[in-house]
């Protein structure tokens, strides 16, 4: 790897052996990955996957207490993925002591680790840090040191940004040293699609099955999806973005993928168009029975397959202001069918605190809770973690947390009938 003069002096110790370290870290990195040099991050801020304070972590809070020491935290602001534990959230007292006394021991420590590295307060934890109300918003064509993979894509696909998917520690080294190895969904030619994907679908596809399906025949190729248009458009609107929101974690979590390209609509897609196919790119065509298979072939994992609901989550990643009114719209309608006032199955949704707050303002905030819906800064993911959580029949219509637990995936649609009294 070329290194500039700068770097290479970062490198041989001029700003100290921690600096040195992380270069060199960086340069490894990059060298794995056949990088030949270093380009600038120009993002204004950074997002760290790791918001988690597991015991088994420790390496990695005695290296975070390395950087604190050296006075490095002095580069980008950033966020992190949501914290673990909420109180409002259902547990047993079983569950509770497995999450303090066993799981979640360094918390503390850790969340005061990341306020001396940049996290300026508790709205900065969300997957979902790309939203306007969090703030953290890259341009296009900015280079960003990220790692979440759901977050990575958007900001790739959506956004038009620059980043690949880097693992937790890798990302805070790049926003430190303030640049990052050159490959992959760096470079134009990584960007380009080695997958074009023809829909044929009769109905609007549901975005974490769609998704779900693309991920897991593309893996960590770059797609190129013809035909959602049809339910889309041709504009990045809130309800387009808030659908590939949800579309690109599946595909970043049932998959590997980084980046997406949807005919007409993403930046990238609608400058360049079928130019950013690559020559003898693969076609997968899906329509409505595809779909279903897919769904089919989904692996039921609870002890009891027939067992009665006894959580849902709704929101992995974190929901938008927009989802929490339709959410709520959708679900005032669905109780009412049913002749009932609250959910008949303990429920939670999950978004970022700002979005909850922004939400808080309005009347669809009072009867959410009416219905008796946990609304939570929840990760998901986190609270499933928990082994005697696992036992639990959780169902959700997160892809991203049906492949990373043991919940159990349903439709959007089957998730309101379920959640408001009617047959599983």
């Amino acid at each position: 790897m070329i290194l500039t003069p700068e770097q290479q002096a970062l490198l041989n110790g001029e700003q100290g052996e921690i600096m040195a370290k992380i270069v060199k870290t960086l340069v490894m990195y990059g060298d794995a990955f056949g990088a030949e040099r270093m380009v600038p991050v120009t993002s204004q801020y950074g997002h760290t996957v790791i918001s988690f304070g597991l015991e088994v972590m420790k390496p990695v809070y005695d290296l975070y207490d390395q950087l604190i020491a050296a006075g490095l935290p002095e580069g980008q602001k950033f966020t992190a993925d949501p914290k673990p534990l909420d109180k409002k959230v259902p547990s047993s007292l079983l569950e509770d002591i497995v999450f303090k006394k066993i799981m979640y021991t360094q918390q503390e420590r850790y969340e005061e680790q990341l306020r001396k590295l940049g996290i300026t307060s508790d709205d900065d934890y969300t997957c979902t840090c790309y939203l306007e109300q969090v703030g953290n918003l890259p341009k296009k064509g900015d280079v960003l040191s990220w790692a979440e993979s759901s977050a990575v894509v958007y900001a790739n696909s959506v956004l038009g940004a620059r980043c690949n998917r880097n693992s937790g520690m890798i990302e805070l080294m790049g926003s430190i040293a303030g640049f990052v190895p050159e490959f992959g969904l760096l470079t134009d030619e990584g960007r380009k699609a080695t997958w074009v994907i023809e829909l044929r679908c009769e109905k609007k596809p549901e975005a974490q099955l769609l998704g779900s399906a693309i991920g897991m025949k593309v893996m960590e190729e770059v797609p190129y999806v013809k035909g959602l248009d049809k339910w889309l458009g041709n504009e990045l609107s809130e309800e387009a973005c808030s659908y590939l929101k949800d579309f690109g974690a599946a595909t970043a979590s049932n998959g590997a993928v980084g980046l997406y390209h949807i005919d007409g609509l993403t930046p990238e897609a609608k400058e360049l168009g079928e130019s950013l196919i690559a020559e003898g790119a693969q076609v997968y065509v899906i329509d409505d029975a595809e779909l279903q298979r897919v769904k089919d072939a989904y692996p039921i994992i609870w002890k009891d397959p027939d067992a009665k609901p006894q959580l849902a989550f709704v929101g992995c990643p974190h929901l938008t202001l927009q989802q929490l009114k339709d959410w709520t719209d959708k679900l005032g309608d669905e109780l009412r069918k049913n002749g009932r006032d609250k959910v008949a199955v303990p429920t939670v949704f999950t978004a970022s605190t700002p979005v909850i707050k922004a939400f808080e303002q309005t009347m669809d905030a009072y009867r959410l809770k009416k219905y008796g819906v946990v609304l939570s800064y929840i990760c998901p993911l986190m609270y499933m973690n928990n082994p005697l959580c696992k036992k639990k029949a959780v169902i959700t219509c997160s892809n991203k947390l049906r492949t990373y637990t043991s919940a159990r995936y349903y439709t959007e649609d089957e998730i309101l009938h379920i959640i408001s009294g009617g047959r599983v």
